[in-house]
């Protein structure tokens, strides 16, 4: 099967990132990363990207007056690298209307909570403060609405008596790291079936 051609989007550390490279390496995952991008210079992920031979870019958001040319920036260098699928992974930007109608292929996002529950920041810190017993990671479509696109699948974590912020975040995290490339997996098999029957 062909290799479903990848565009990740980051701002930070860059572990759901690693996550997706280490499954395409240990060849579980039939998908490679054409480009990752960055809105931020300092982000772990832009070295990451580097250290494992993967094409990288910084776009910072400040470079353009307005919105729709930062984004049309961020199509015109997915459109480049061929790219079929774009994942934000850690992508701290709420993309409008022109990136969705634009970007080719699908695109998807992970977000660290059950949706619709809990959407937007610090969501682990919402999910402690309503006192749910289960929390978890959406895997979904992404639209106009933050966190509100179509949802593709979801984890759920237990929420511990003595959990602080950071230690349900861990939990979250480590379901992260398997159910967005699980997911990226079955678009791309999705994607490849005609292929297949030929």
């Amino acid at each position: 099967m062909k290799p479903l051609r990848l565009g990740v989007l980051v701002s930070g550390r860059g572990s759901n990132l690693k996550a997706i490279l280490d499954e395409i390496e240990a060849g579980r995952l039939a998908a490679e990363a054409a480009l990752v991008i960055s809105d931020n210079p300092e982000a772990g992920a832009v070295k990451l990207a580097e250290g494992r031979g993967i094409s990288s870019v910084v776009v910072e958001r400040t470079a353009f007056r307005e919105k729709d040319a930062f984004e049309s920036a961020l199509v015109s260098l997915l459109e480049s690298r061929q790219v079929e699928l774009v994942v934000l992974a850690g992508f701290m930007r709420v993309l409008g209307r022109r990136f969705i109608e634009e970007a080719p292929g699908r695109v998807i996002n992970i977000h660290p909570s059950l949706l619709p529950s809990f959407p937007g920041l610090k969501a682990q810190k919402q999910a402690l403060d309503h006192g749910v017993k289960i929390s978890g990671c959406t895997v979904h479509f992404v639209n106009e609405i933050m966190d509100g696109g179509r949802i593709i699948a979801q984890a759920a974590v237990p929420v511990h008596p003595d959990d602080t912020e950071e230690t349900l975040s861990a939990r979250i995290l480590a379901e992260e790291h398997r159910l967005l490339p699980r997911v990226i997996g079955w678009i791309a098999e999705a994607l490849r079936a005609p292929d297949q029957k030929q």
